[in-house]
């Protein structure tokens, strides 16, 4: 499989009618492979406009929704950013592309150290992965510039809302199936503001029972 012709083809034919057209952006794509993080048997579906399993019930965003995330959060090269849900490792090395560190929760120890090695491979020296429950958030190292909840919420939780900075941003995808919204939040002083961006469908994140119990 020519993977860099499927790259370009997914940009072209997948981002940029998707209104994804920030150059930042679509420079990150070209150079964050993202053949290198999927599953092995997956590897040819790793341009497909499709969610992609990595097992333990965790997903990977179709390709146009991590490029309107990104798009989105417009994050600046010396802002700090938090993660929910790691999965794979590769939503974490783009943000790290845009970021000057990241932290990423991963609540499946497997699939933790499974992104560790991707990110490590990848020589991406800038993220941090733990292990906990990311919708809890990450109080050591808040208040953060921008939050990307990688995975679906019913509703963003307000210890999330409340480890952005003023100025901060969150993106984050909420609802019921089959229908949720993409949202991006935005805090100021003053409060905290939501704003719909399109309307989609995804696997929802994975949850702590209520007898797990991390530390981070």
């Amino acid at each position: 499989m020519n993977f860099e012709q499927a790259r370009f083809n997914m940009i072209e034919q997948q981002l940029r009618p998707w209104k994804i057209l920030d150059a930042g952006v679509l420079d990150v794509l070209h150079v964050v492979k993202r053949e290198e993080f999927v599953p092995p048997d997956h590897k040819r579906l790793a341009f497909a406009d499709t969610e992609i399993a990595l097992g333990h019930g965790a997903s990977m965003f179709p390709p146009k929704l991590e490029a309107h995330a990104l798009q989105s959060l417009a994050m600046k090269k010396h802002e700090n950013v938090l993660e929910i849900g790691t999965g794979s490792g590769y939503m974490a090395a783009l943000l790290g592309a845009h970021a000057d560190h990241v932290w990423s929760v991963e609540i499946v120890p497997e699939l933790a150290a499974a992104a560790r090695e991707n990110l490590r491979r990848a020589g991406v020296s800038n993220v941090t992965v733990e292990t906990g429950d990311g919708l809890a958030g990450l109080a050591a190292h808040a208040p953060y510039d921008a939050i990307m909840v990688s995975g679906a919420v019913h509703q963003v939780p307000k210890a999330l809302l409340d480890q952005l900075k003023p100025g901060g941003r969150l993106f984050a995808i909420e609802g019921e199936a089959p229908v949720m919204e993409a949202a991006l939040y935005s805090r100021s002083e003053s409060g905290t503001r939501r704003v719909v961006l399109f309307e989609t469908e995804v696997a929802l994140l994975r949850e702590a029972s209520p007898t797990q119990k991390f530390v981070f």
